[in-house]
């Protein structure tokens, strides 16, 4: 996983599959719960949409990702909708730079199924690096229940209960949906929302 593989995503005339240009509908949902409060993090943050939603309800909210491009289109959108939120470029799997318990919430949309077997447990102990004893991770990835072999790697449950089963509660498993642009001949995804607790 290299900064040019993830910018060319966001090089085209298309935007990729999941920039949808808005929220995903599951987030503004929490939202609205008011479960993304305090200090956010979302992590592969592409180009903003979620760190800002957080934003704009009054949470002090950081995005992060490894494409340059997506980043300075976050930070666009931020100055066009007089938002405070914050963006940067770096690495999900070294998060212990931002501070240990530097934030009470962590959103992940579409990120835990990009990685490795191998890579899961960094990414869940990067997470874990930052998130205060008692904050949540709110977690929406593909799920095995999506038909057909297009798209990113299919996630059974078991897996992300087994990604947090160390110092980590798993509060609920839910099954949702991920809205994707039209272009790709679909317009919805299977997806899970996991919601954990640090333990």
């Amino acid at each position: 996983m290299t900064i040019p593989t993830w910018d060319s995503a966001y090089s085209g005339e298309a935007p990729p599959p999941w920039d949808i240009g808005r929220p995903q509908p599951v987030f503004v949902r929490l939202c609205g719960q008011g479960l993304l409060s305090g200090r956010v993090l979302d992590v592969g943050c592409g180009t903003g949409e979620h760190a800002l939603l957080a934003a704009s309800q009054g949470a002090d909210a950081t995005g992060i990702d490894l494409s340059q491009l997506a980043i300075d289109r976050a930070r666009a959108k931020a100055a066009e909708r007089d938002l405070p939120a914050r963006f940067e470029v770096g690495d999900v799997l070294s998060l212990d730079r931002l501070g240990s318990g530097a934030f009470d919430t962590v959103i992940d949309s579409g990120l835990f199924h990009v990685f490795s077997d191998e890579e899961r447990g960094r990414y869940v102990a990067s997470i874990a690096s930052v998130l205060a004893p008692g904050g949540h991770c709110y977690l929406m990835c593909f799920s095995n229940m999506q038909p057909g072999d297009f798209g990113p790697r299919r996630v059974r449950q078991e897996e992300l209960r087994a990604a947090f089963s160390d110092g980590w509660a798993v509060e609920s498993i839910t099954a949702e949906q991920f809205e994707v642009n039209r272009d790709f001949g679909m317009t919805s995804a299977q997806a899970w929302l996991g919601t954990f607790r640090r333990n």
